[in-house]
């Protein structure tokens, strides 16, 4: 994406600028981790390297496509770019939490909780209007999502063959396979769990 202005980032309580910052130190953390430079990391992640100067300098505001790009170059969880350290006890009110939003559906991935160094999941809350499909790349091999449906209808699932979803339905998948979120109905909900090897 060379645009990251087209699906902004929000942080629920936290400002969107506190978001940008911590997002932006945790690109260049974990670029200088990887030992890439600028260039081959946005070549990776197959984003311009003006979009990722514009990240890691905190005035870009990436969609989650993007995100999900640099973390599959940086090879980390998604959540690791979002995520800031967090305390033994966690609440997170609804319409709180670090929120980033779909540039291809209207679709919004609030992080809830991601894994802790060596633990293999992080939790979002989804929601998301009728409209458009959320596509997702693959993510990191080994990948596995569990959806669960709290409200509305969705398709969900590997993108050849996505299952109509209700209410408390359950469906897992490879998260490392091109799939799918598209909903059926207005205002629905979803829990993802993003499992990771």
């Amino acid at each position: 994406m060379d645009n990251p202005d087209d699906a902004p980032v929000s942080g629920g309580h936290r400002s969107s600028l506190d978001l940008i910052a911590l997002i932006s130190a945790s690109i260049r953390r974990e670029r200088e981790r990887a030992g890439l430079s600028m260039a081959e990391l946005a070549r990776r992640a197959g984003i311009a390297k003006s979009t990722l100067s514009q990240l890691e300098a905190g005035a870009g505001n990436p969609s989650v496509e993007t995100l999900w790009a640099l973390g599959a170059a940086l090879d980390v969880p998604f959540s690791r770019l979002v995520d800031p350290p967090r305390p033994q006890v966690r609440i997170v009110r609804a319409g709180e939490g670090p929120v980033t939003w779909s540039e291809r559906a209207d679709y919004a991935a609030t992080l809830l909780a991601s894994c802790p160094p060596n633990a293999r999941r992080d939790i979002y809350r989804i929601d998301a209007q009728p409209g458009g499909v959320r596509r997702s790349d693959p993510h990191l091999p080994g990948s596995v999502e569990h959806v669960v449906i709290g409200t509305g209808r969705a398709l969900v699932g590997p993108a050849a063959a996505p299952v109509e979803l209700g209410p408390g339905d359950y469906i897992a998948y490879p998260g490392d396979a091109p799939h799918v979120f598209e909903a059926l109905e207005p205002d629905t909900t979803a829990t993802l769990t993003m499992e990771h090897v």
